[in-house]
């Protein structure tokens, strides 16, 4: 995880950060390897859940242990004192980017594969993308647009390279990992402001403190899944809060401090790849051939629009 921030306002933030040559300038890109790889695995992990825990249970057990991982952190850091309109903020992150995403996806994981659970949410970077130019005012560059373009596709071509299948699920799992992306991107432009101005982890706690709340309905029910549930269950549901929670989230939220909102959403199209990967390994989901062709494109895309302008 990076070294705590502190909670007085940047003084301007570098939106490019990855343009930096020495050992600062890589720590950005390098929370944003960590957050990739964690939130691949985070695929996986919900897919391999999907028999022993229902889509609420899970969700209300991995943000409450993302929560206290971060509580002991984040208060070493001192009491956090977000103004009315940054609380705001947070609490629309929380039920949004914490809540809904966490209820919905879950859900989608238990109709549709893993891989093909993050190749959906990635039409998310377009959406922020397009966010950001309109509430952000950074700019649609053409070199973006194309990296865009480059990405998307490769995306489409492992979508298409899987959809013969019997692991393509139905329409409403496909729709339930499509509004995840819709609550992801509304959230990352919320965020980048909070995250100039206040500590990363601080924001991610008082954020997945509210998801924990927005779930809390749930909570009984995980009580009596967790009994019923192998002891390895329960060790994987641990893993996804402390590690594409608590930690995923807060270096995410790092990376966007240093780099521009559109710019760091394109590199999520490296979590499908990623994510493939290791649903071969894990689950023993093996994509076509063309699927590695699709991810190569992908990867194209990512260095298009990452390239130094």
């Amino acid at each position: 995880m990076p070294a705590a921030e502190s909670t007085a306002p940047a003084s301007a933030p570098d939106t490019d950060g990855d343009r930096g040559s020495g050992p600062a300038g890589l720590l950005p890109l390098a929370a944003v390897g960590v957050t990739l790889v964690l939130w691949a695995s985070a695929f996986v992990g919900i897919r391999h859940l999907a028999h022993d825990f229902s889509a609420g249970a899970l969700s209300f057990g991995r943000l409450a242990v993302g929560a206290l991982a971060l509580a002991p952190i984040a208060l070493a850091q001192g009491l956090p004192r977000p103004s009315r309109r940054q609380w705001v903020s947070i609490a629309i992150i929380g039920v949004l980017w914490f809540g809904i995403y966490n209820l919905s996806l879950n859900a989608g994981e238990q109709r549709v594969d893993a891989g093909t659970a993050s190749m959906l949410l990635q039409v998310s970077p377009v959406l922020i993308a397009v966010l950001a130019a309109v509430f952000l005012r950074e700019r649609f560059t053409a070199q973006l647009a194309a990296g865009l373009a480059l990405a998307f596709s490769g995306v489409v071509v492992i979508g298409l390279s899987t959809s013969g299948g019997d692991n393509t699920g139905d329409l409403l799992g496909v729709v339930l990992c499509l509004v995840p992306a819709a609550a992801y991107s509304v959230s990352v432009i919320l965020q980048k402001p909070l995250v100039a101005e206040l500590s990363a982890v601080h924001v991610t706690w008082l954020a997945c403190t509210v998801g924990v709340v927005t779930c809390l309905p749930w909570a009984g029910r995980l009580v009596g899944e967790v009994a019923d549930a192998p002891a390895s269950s329960t060790l994987w549901l641990v893993y996804l809060g402390v590690f594409p929670t608590a930690v995923a989230f807060t270096t995410y939220a790092y990376a966007l401090r240093h780099m521009s909102a559109s710019a760091l959403g394109v590199t999520t199209y490296l979590v499908p790849p990623l994510t493939i990967v290791l649903g071969l390994v894990l689950l023993d989901e093996a994509p076509p051939a063309v699927a590695y062709a699709g991810g190569a494109l992908a990867l194209l895309g990512v260095g298009v629009a990452r390239r130094a302008r």
